[in-house]
C-alpha cells in the first residue's frame, strides 16, 4: 500500500511499463516492455527496441480484455492474437486494466466517428466553430480524468475491504490460540491497531462514497450540457447544409438562366464575339473569351490558356493546328454542336416505334423495422442476407446493369470521333453517366436467379440491343453484352462484394467493363467505383460514389484517370464532384474533365501544363492551361412523380414492362418482382421464398449429378458446375483479363421462338 503510485493515464496518453507475457510451456512468462498508445498495445523485449523492432501489436478497438486472477489478465482480438499477461502486483494489474479499458473506449469511439463521417471526411469542424469544439473537448477531458480517478478510488476501496477482512480473520484466529501473557499483550496491541485501521478505512470508504455520489451528480449535469451542445451543433450543421444546397441551386439556376445567342447557329458568325460555355454569354472581344475551366481539384489546377490560342484569325488557327495535329476550327465547331446545348432536340432523332409506358404503380407506404432485420447481418455478404421485398425496388440487378446504356448517345458520338483522345473524353463521360441513375435509388435490386436473363432490344428505336445473364450464384456474377449499329459494342462482367458495417453499406463492384469501336478498333476497359449507402440505421438513406477509375485504350495506350470525391458536409467543393485528365501513352495531358456524377460533365482542351505550387500533404500540383470548358454530358430530368415510383428514370420505367417473345428466363417474367411492382408485397415475399428454395434444390441436384458423373475440374467453371447458356468464359488478349463474353444464339432463338434449351427457374 505504501508503493508509489503513478497517475492513471487519461485517454490519448502513452502508458508504458513492464509486464510478464506468456511465451510457451518451456520458457513460461517472460518480462517484456509494453507501450499503450492511440488504441494500440505494442510490446518489445527491451526499452531500447522501441526505436526499431516491435515484437507485436494488438488493436484494442476490436479486442476483448478479461481478468483471470489478482495479477493475470488476457487480451484477445477473436483468435488471431491473444496475449496472456501478468503484472507484478494486483495494484499494477488494475492500473493496466484501467488504462486498457479507457484506451479501448476511445478507440471504439473514434472508429464510430470515422464510420459516421465517411472515409475522407474531416475529423474536426471548420475554424469558425473551433471555440465550441474546444469547450466540448475540455468537458470531455475533465470527464475522462474524473472517471479515471473514480476508478482509482474504486480500486483502493476494493483492496481495503479485501485486506481489512483478511486482517480481521487473522486476528480472530490469533485470539483463539492460548499463549503466554506477553504474547497476549502483543495480540491486544495488534488488535487495537487493526481497530484503528478499520475505523480509518471506514472513514475513507465513506469519503469515497460521498465523492462518487458528487462525481456522478456533476457528471450527469455535464453530460446534459454536452448533449445540448451536440444538439445545437447538429442543428447548425443541418442549417449550413440547407444553406449550401440553396446556394448551389441558385448558382445553377443563374448559370442556366441565359442561353446561347441565336447567331451562333451559323458557324460563320463564330469569329465575331466570344461565347462561353452553357449558361454564359459574352459581348467582349476575342481576347476575353476564356474563363476558369472548373473549380480546382486536389491533383491539378486549370487556368485560362494564353489568349493567342483563342483567336480565330487564319494565322493563329493554322499555327495551332500545326502544334496539336488537329484542325482546331473543325473540332471546336463539332464540340459546340455536340456539347454546347445538349438539351436541344437532334434533327435526326428517330421517333420510337413502340409507345413505352411512362408510369408504374406508386410505391406502397409499408412500415418495416429495418434494424430488426439488419442487426443480425453485420459483417455478412449482402448477397447472402435473406431480405424481404420491402427493401427492394421492382427491378433485378440485370436490369440495373442494362441501365448503364441510358446515355448510349455518348458512345454513338464517340464512334464518330477521328481522334482517339477526343473519343476517350466521350467514353469517360459515359462511365460517369452510368452513376447518375443511382443518386436517389436507395432500394435494393432483386438478386438474379442462376440462369436468369434480361434482354433490352432497342434496335429500331436507338440502334442497339443488349443481353444480360446471371452466370454464377456464389459468388454472384452477371455478364452483359450490348451491340450497336453505330459501330460499338459493350461487354461487362460484374461481381458484387458488399459488406454491411452497421451504419453504412459498402458495395464494391469487381470485374471490368470493355468497349470496342469497330471503325478504329480502339479497345477501352475500366472498373467501377465503390458505392456507399449511408444512414442505414438512423436518418435518411443517401448514396455516395467514391474512388478512382482508369479508362485505358489498349490499342493506343491513351488513359483517362477519373477521381470520384467522397461527399463531405464541410467540403468547399461541389458535392459529388468528379475530375479527370486524359493523357496519351507518353503521359502528356490533352484534355481535362470536371463535373458531378449526378448532373453533368464538362471537358476542355489542355494547351500547356506546368508544375505549380505544393498542395496538400506536400504534393506538387500540376497547372493546366486550358481552353474554355464545354459541356459533354448532362443528366436527363426524372419523370413527373418519380419520388413515388422509386425514383426511376424514363428508361428504368420501361425495363420491367411486359413484352412478348422474350425468353422464359427473362426478368420480366419473374413472379415475385411482378407482384412487388403491383404493390402486392406479402404475396411477393412468399413467392420470393419459393423461388429461392427452388434454386437451392436445383443447386443440390447439380452437385449430386456432378459427383455421380465424376466430372473433371475442367468441366465446371463454377462451384456447382453450372454452365452459362449464352455466354462463355475466355481470356481477353487485349486487357489480359478472364471474363464471360456473348457466344451468340440468343437473338436467333428469339426470332425462331425456340426456347427449349432454357432452364425452368421461375
Amino acid at each position: 500500500m505504501s508503493e508509489p503510485k503513478p497517475p492513471t493515464p487519461t485517454p490519448g496518453d502513452t502508458y508504458k511499463g513492464w509486464l510478464f507475457k506468456w511465451t510457451n510451456y518451456i520458457k513460461g512468462y517472460q518480462r517484456r516492455w509494453f507501450v499503450l498508445s492511440n488504441g494500440l498495445l505494442s510490446y518489445y523485449r527491451t526499452q531500447a527496441e522501441m526505436g526499431h523492432t516491435c515484437r507485436g501489436t494488438i488493436n484494442l478497438a476490436t479486442a476483448n480484455i478479461a481478468v483471470e486472477d489478482s495479477c493475470n489478465f488476457v487480451i484477445s482480438n477473436g483468435g488471431a492474437q491473444t496475449y496472456h499477461l501478468k503484472a507484478s502486483s494486483e495494484v499494477e494489474r488494475q492500473r493496466w486494466i484501467t488504462a486498457l479499458e479507457l484506451a479501448k473506449a476511445k478507440a471504439v469511439h473514434m472508429q464510430a466517428e470515422s464510420d459516421d463521417s465517411g472515409d475522407d471526411c474531416p475529423a474536426v469542424p471548420p475554424t469558425a466553430g473551433q471555440g465550441g469544439s474546444c469547450r466540448n473537448s475540455e468537458v470531455q477531458s475533465t470527464l475522462r480524468t474524473l472517471s479515471s480517478k473514480v476508478e482509482d478510488l474504486t480500486t483502493c476501496n476494493d483492496l481495503i475491504v479485501k485486506h481489512g477482512s483478511a486482517l480481521q480473520r487473522s486476528l480472530s484466529e490469533l485470539e483463539g490460540i492460548r499463549v503466554g501473557g506477553d504474547m497476549g499483550e502483543k495480540i491486544r496491541q495488534v488488535t487495537e491497531r487493526a481497530t484503528l485501521f478499520r475505523i480509518t478505512s471506514n472513514a475513507m470508504i465513506n469519503a469515497c462514497r460521498d465523492f462518487l455520489s458528487l462525481a456522478q451528480n456533476h457528471s450527469k449535469r455535464w453530460q446534459k450540457a454536452l448533449q445540448t451542445e451536440r444538439d445545437q451543433r447538429i442543428r447548425l450543421e443541418e442549417t449550413l447544409e440547407q444553406l449550401a444546397k440553396q446556394h448551389n441551386h441558385l448558382e445553377r439556376a443563374f448559370r442556366g438562366a441565359t442561353v446561347l445567342p441565336p447567331s451562333f447557329s451559323n458557324p460563320a458568325l463564330g469569329n465575331k464575339g466570344g461565347v462561353s460555355g452553357k449558361g454564359d454569354a459574352s459581348d467582349e472581344d476575342d481576347d476575353n473569351e476564356f474563363f476558369d475551366a472548373m473549380e480546382d481539384p486536389a491533383e491539378f489546377i486549370t487556368v485560362p490558356a494564353d489568349p493567342k490560342y483563342h483567336r480565330r484569325s487564319g494565322s493563329n488557327v493554322s499555327g495551332f493546328s500545326s502544334e496539336t495535329g488537329i484542325d482546331d476550327q473543325s473540332v471546336n465547331f463539332d464540340e459546340l454542336s455536340l456539347a454546347s446545348n445538349p438539351e436541344s432536340p437532334q434533327p435526326l432523332e428517330l421517333e420510337p416505334v413502340r409507345q413505352r409506358r411512362t408510369r408504374i404503380p406508386d410505391k406502397p407506404n409499408y412500415y418495416l423495422n429495418l434494424w430488426s432485420i439488419m442487426k443480425n447481418c453485420i459483417g455478412k455478404e449482402l448477397s447472402k442476407i435473406p431480405m424481404p421485398v420491402n427493401f427492394n425496388e421492382p427491378l433485378s440487378m440485370l436490369q440495373r446493369l442494362s441501365e448503364d446504356l441510358e446515355y448510349y448517345e455518348l458512345l454513338d458520338k464517340a464512334a464518330k470521333c477521328q481522334s482517339s483522345l477526343e473519343q476517350m473524353c466521350y467514353v469517360a463521360a459515359f462511365t460517369v453517366s452510368s452513376y447518375s441513375t443511382t443518386v436517389h435509388r436507395t432500394g435494393k435490386p432483386f438478386n438474379p436467379l442462376l440462369g436468369e436473363t434480361f434482354e433490352l432490344d432497342r434496335l429500331r428505336e436507338c440502334g442497339y440491343r443488349s443481353l444480360c445473364e446471371q452466370v454464377s450464384h456464389h459468388p454472384p456474377a452477371a455478364a452483359h453484352h450490348a451491340l450497336s449499329e453505330k459501330g460499338w459494342s459493350l461487354r461487362q462482367e460484374i461481381t458484387l462484394a458488399s459488406k454491411f458495417r452497421g451504419k453504412y453499406l459498402s458495395i464494391m463492384p469487381l470485374g471490368s467493363i470493355q468497349c470496342i469501336f469497330d471503325k478504329s478498333n480502339n479497345h477501352y476497359s475500366w472498373k467501377k467505383v465503390t458505392t456507399t449507402v449511408h444512414n442505414i440505421i438512423v436518418g435518411k438513406l443517401w448514396i455516395d460514389q467514391s474512388g478512382e477509375i482508369d479508362v485505358v485504350n489498349h490499342r493506343t495506350g491513351d488513359r483517362c484517370h477519373l477521381k470520384f470525391a467522397p461527399y463531405s458536409y464541410f467540403s468547399r467543393d461541389v458535392p459529388r464532384k468528379v475530375t479527370g485528365v486524359v493523357t496519351d501513352k507518353d503521359g502528356k495531358a490533352h484534355y481535362v474533365l470536371s463535373g458531378t456524377w449526378d448532373e453533368k460533365m464538362e471537358f476542355s482542351r489542355v494547351m500547356q501544363s506546368s508544375k505549380g505550387e505544393n498542395g496538400t500533404e506536400g504534393k506538387q500540383r500540376t497547372v493546366y492551361q486550358t481552353l474554355k470548358a464545354k459541356e459533354i454530358w448532362r443528366k436527363n430530368p426524372l419523370p413527373e412523380g418519380a419520388e413515388n415510383m422509386y425514383f426511376f428514370s424514363s428508361l428504368a420505367l420501361t425495363l420491367n414492362e411486359a413484352e412478348e417473345g422474350v425468353a422464359p428466363t427473362d426478368s420480366r417474367r419473374r413472379p415475385d418482382q411482378r407482384l412487388m411492382e403491383d404493390g402486392r408485397w406479402d404475396e411477393a415475399n412468399a413467392e420470393k421464398q419459393r423461388l429461392e428454395e427452388k434454386q437451392r434444390t436445383a443447386r443440390r441436384e447439380r452437385e449430386r449429378e456432378a459427383v455421380k458423373a465424376a466430372s473433371s475440374p475442367e468441366e465446371g467453371t463454377h462451384p456447382d458446375n453450372y454452365q452459362a447458356l449464352w455466354f462463355e468464359k475466355i481470356d481477353d488478349p487485349a486487357s489480359g483479363e478472364t471474363l464471360h463474353v456473348y457466344k451468340g444464339g440468343y437473338w436467333e432463338a428469339k426470332d425462331q421462338g425456340s426456347w427449349d434449351m432454357c432452364p425452368d427457374i421461375f
